[in-house]
């Protein structure tokens, strides 16, 4: 998540394999896709404390975690992952199908209302998308929607024929090129479908006026403090909610975070609090701490716009350099786990591509690659990281990364800092020679981490091109068979950690805290990071 508009039209050009067949019906089961009519929940109101901001409810205007799953718990999708899934099922759609890896059908669930009345039919579909786009809001996720775009920057709206809606239950998506990933596209928040009799067609709307046909509608906001969701009383689809009641607390710090759960004055406290916050708690026994697969992945980029960056027997060394234990130990007490690939693993094609082209770190080793290439040393290299984003763990790991390569001998590092703001800026600058990033999938696929991350320098813009990477990328995109397409996925594992524009460096897992009253919490704790408030339950 969080990409800029280059990559993120960049992915929407390709996306991968989705099975066709797993787009059905809405069939569920008590842990937490349940069938059955009419939302209301039958638990105990409960608190969700959280540090995540949010950015807008309109799916229009927003791309972050905090907005997206506010919009998850208030809107439907055409489809939805159940918890601890990959594929998507049913859920405003009852049937979504590929008729070729250009064209998917989706045919809605008749009767379907927003929670003001309002019957829900394909013209919301279409209008959905096409305000999306054409509002392209610089903090919303219209990029994600490239596949149906024009292409234009300037004026952008649907590509001629990109949606049909042949009657008030068909939807026909013709995209731009074949794109065996887009059915799970429709699973993300940005497709959330809004109302074109309340949504504005050309702004976003207020956040307390949204309306939208999920299991829960938003009863109060303020931003920044807190909003109030209620069970919908008509929703019948998939995700019934359990609970009557859920209040979300905003609060800025982690460290209130903490306070908030062990005292109490949260239930539930998800994204984020700090490595160390997380022992304690555990430590202390008052509360669980719940830990569920997670997806997140942090990584170093070269800039190759740098002298230092751009020679490849100088990022091969520190490639071969870097331990991941220590940082991983050291930096944020085991809450994480060692990465040796650009692609986490259980993805489909990973292949841990470091591990196997450096095996473990050795200077020796580093110290023959930079002789083999005739380079002196030390090296002096600027590393960047910034401590607004990924909080004082980054500022550790920083320090850690810049321990190791000075004491090899072969680098003579300097560290630089920067607000997010400024940070984002500089590295498209060449500010860095070696800097930080984060990443979330917008979708479980391999490719969001291929893509975004390798075609044209990536959305970090650090100058890597590699036409043999760009056309392995097309491939796997278009590729319908499994196995060639893990194949493929390997091969560009390979050549990544061999021209290494980046250096893997941890994934983390999906961690919420929560008090011993509540249920459900671990099972929504997946790689999609979707926070299913109707699946959680307070018993009283």
């Amino acid at each position: 998540m969080l990409r800029s508009k280059n990559t993120l039209a960049l992915v929407a050009a390709g996306a991968l394999t989705v099975s066709l067949a797993a787009c059905g019906g809405q069939s569920g089961d008590s842990s937490g896709n349940g069938s059955g009519s009419g939302g209301g929940g039958e638990g105990e109101p409960w608190i969700l404390g959280t540090t995540e901001s949010v950015t807008s409810i309109d799916p229009a205007g927003s791309y972050d975690f905090g907005s997206w799953n506010l919009q998850y718990n208030i809107f439907e999708q055409l489809v939805t992952i159940p918890a601890g899934e990959t594929e998507p099922v049913g859920s405003l759609a009852e049937s979504c199908e590929y008729d070729d890896p250009q064209t998917i059908t989706c045919t809605l669930v008749e009767g379907k209302k927003f929670t003001n009345g309002n019957e829900i039919t394909s013209s919301d579909v279409l209008f959905s998308f096409q305000r999306n786009i054409e509002i392209a809001d610089p903090n919303g996720s219209s990029v994600l929607l490239g596949q149906l775009s024009n292409g234009d920057e300037k004026n952008p709206t649907l590509a001629d024929g990109a949606i049909e809606t042949p009657d008030d239950t068909t939807v026909v998506f013709n995209l731009n090129s074949p794109d065996t990933t887009f059915l799970r596209l429709l699973s993300t928040a940005t497709t959330s479908i809004v109302d074109e009799e309340t949504f504005p067609a050309d702004k976003l709307l207020a956040d307390d006026q949204v309306v939208g046909s999920g299991p829960y509608q938003l009863e109060q906001y303020k931003a920044g403090e807190q909003a109030t969701l209620t069970a919908n009383p008509d929703y019948d689809g998939p995700n019934k909610p359990s609970s009557p009641q859920i209040f979300v607390q905003y609060l800025s710090e982690p460290s209130a975070l903490k306070t908030a759960v062990e005292s109490g004055q949260v239930d539930i406290a998800w994204r984020t609090l700090s490595p160390t916050d997380i022992t304690d708690l555990e430590q202390g026994g008052k509360v669980d701490v719940l830990r569920g697969e997670g997806s997140e992945f942090r990584y170093w980029v070269w800039q190759l716009g740098t002298e230092v960056g751009k020679n490849k027997a100088i990022r091969q060394a520190a490639a071969q350099l870097i331990d991941r234990e220590t940082i991983a130990q050291d930096a944020y007490d085991g809450t994480v786990t060692p990465s040796y690939s650009i692609v986490p693993p259980g993805f489909e094609g990973q292949k841990d591509s470091f591990k196997e082209r450096y095996g473990e770190p050795s200077v020796e080793k580093a110290k023959q690659i930079l002789e083999d290439a005739g380079v002196q040393t030390p090296v002096d290299l600027t590393l960047g990281y910034t401590p607004t984003r990924y909080g004082p763990n980054a500022v550790d790991e920083a320090t850690e990364l810049k321990a190791q390569l000075d004491e090899s001998g072969l680098f003579n590092v300097t560290t630089q800092d920067a607000e997010w703001e400024e940070y984002q800026t500089a590295y498209k600058e060449n500010a860095y020679d070696l800097f930080i990033l984060g990443w979330y999938p917008d979708i479980l696929d391999a490719d969001n981490y291929l893509t975004p991350f390798l075609r044209e320098g990536g959305f970090y813009a650090n100058n890597y091109n590699s036409p043999k990477v760009n056309k392995l990328l097309d491939s796997e995109l278009a590729e319908t068979d499994t196995a060639a397409r893990e194949k493929t996925l390997g091969e560009i594992q390979d050549i990544v950690a061999e021209d290494v524009p980046i250096i893997p460096s941890w994934n983390g897992e999906n961690i919420a805290v929560a008090s011993k009253q509540m249920e459900g919490v671990e099972e929504t704790l997946d790689p999609t990071y979707i926070f299913r408030f109707w699946m959680i339950t307070k018993q009283g």
